[in-house]
């Protein structure tokens, strides 16, 4: 049975379109893309959801926690999970927060560091890598409760895109965006809708029964 693992932050999670920063809210299981993923790909693959709101590439968020960090966590997963066939990350949003000062080159050196990990990890089938499949994030837009946070992130999170498939062909690593099946909610500007979530399920799994 293929095994992957899904990695990223509030949109892996499934975190809803947010009314306060206290908010909590998440769609349920079948809701959320890994969970439209699972459904997709049927009973004869394993999808782990590794999703974790505010996470980023690198950085230790000076005010939310060290642990928000996915180079931190990613070998410890790797470790945990193995062995794993496939390793989705997306990442990068929050990366376009103001206060990590990253531009897009940043941030696509940034997931590339974590491709690096994962495909020098000995966490897949009889101790190999794991392919890899990045998907650039949906573009985030500057309105409503996270304009102040994402001052400047919706250029940062439109030149991602290119930059992340130039690094993908490099590393000889799959690449996909989610920008091309869904947009943010447009008067949250960051968290999809159900609909998003079921557009970029269904993408991934087309994109993964087709590489793999």
């Amino acid at each position: 049975m293929p095994v992957v693992m899904c990695f990223g932050d509030s949109n892996t999670h499934g975190t809803i379109p947010m009314a306060s920063l206290e908010d909590r809210r998440r769609y349920g299981r079948s809701t959320r893309w890994p969970g439209v993923l699972a459904a997709a790909l049927g009973p004869d693959w394993h999808v782990i959801e590794e999703g974790h709101g505010g996470r980023t590439t690198v950085h230790e968020d000076p005010i939310d926690g060290a642990h928000r960090s996915g180079a931190r966590i990613l070998p410890a997963l790797l470790e945990t999970h193995r062995p794993l066939d496939v390793v989705v990350i997306m990442l990068g949003t929050n990366d376009c927060q103001t206060r990590f000062h990253s531009s897009a080159f940043d941030i696509s050196r940034s997931v590339e560091r974590l491709v690096r990990d994962v495909r020098s990890s000995d966490a897949g089938p009889d101790g190999s890598a794991p392919a890899v499949l990045v998907i650039s994030p949906v573009p985030v837009e500057e309105v409503g409760l996270f304009a102040p946070l994402f001052s400047g992130g919706a250029t940062k999170s439109r030149a991602l895109s290119p930059l992340l498939a130039d690094m993908a062909a490099r590393h000889g690593v799959h690449f996909a965006d989610a920008g091309d099946w869904a947009d943010v909610d447009p008067a949250e500007g960051v968290h999809l809708s159900a609909e998003a979530h079921r557009a970029i399920g269904t993408g991934v799994a087309a994109t993964l029964n087709e590489v793999i």
